[in-house]
């Protein structure tokens, strides 16, 4: 999984309720100043592209980008020899980059400082927009999935309304999209292509 989806992920997890008191309920609203699931799900694309770059012109600010890649490429070619090895049942091998462990792990943790640092930056600002500009725009819910989206055990994470959730308030029908979880969606569709364009992108090629 690239590093950016799993800062997606920790993000998205606190758009879903309360946060220390800032936010009650669901978020949303029962009268949004946005009408209409078209134009609340183009609304809300247009905010995750903004915050994308807003995202990326911070990374570029923080981030040594040529450091992140020699890394990257350091730790993946590490562990792609590593599997080999031990695919191989190569005894030898496998001793001897063992013995670089220590040294990938100082690796990764660097790796990770350097993907989190920005994210210091750019949170406040996201859960302030999520909890005092978004929830006025935008409905409950802004989209319908064809399929249930709650791919997590449990209901701490669920991008779906459930049967049981259906209340003709909040979800009007099964499957219907949490704003916040179409943000959460669109975020991680379009960073890839942001970061390309901001030349902010993890990919090694």
């Amino acid at each position: 999984m690239e590093p950016v989806i799993i800062l997606h992920f920790l993000e998205s997890l606190l758009l879903q309720g309360d946060f220390f008191g800032i936010h009650h309920g669901p978020l949303g609203s029962a009268d949004p100043i946005v009408k209409g699931m078209v134009p609340s799900m183009f609304g809300i694309v247009g905010f995750a592209v903004l915050l994308n770059l807003f995202n990326a012109v911070v990374r570029r600010k923080l981030v040594d980008q040529e450091k992140l890649k020699r890394i990257m490429k350091e730790t993946r070619a590490w562990q792609k020899e590593r599997m080999a090895a031990f695919r191989a049942k190569d005894m030898e091998k496998q001793a001897e980059l063992n013995k670089k462990s220590a040294y990938m792990t100082k690796l990764n943790q660097e790796m990770m400082q350097m993907n989190m640092r920005p994210m210091m930056i750019t949170f406040v600002p996201l859960i302030l927009i999520f909890y005092f500009v978004l929830p006025p725009l935008f409905s409950y819910t802004v989209a319908v999935s064809p399929i249930p989206l709650n791919v997590i055990p449990g209901n701490y994470f669920e991008l779906t309304c459930t049967a049981e959730k259906v209340d003709g308030q909040i979800c009007q029908h099964v499957n219907e999209v949490y704003f916040w979880a179409w943000y959460f969606l669109s975020s991680i569709a379009l960073s890839g292509i942001i970061m390309k364009l901001t030349k902010t992108s993890m990919d090694l090629t």
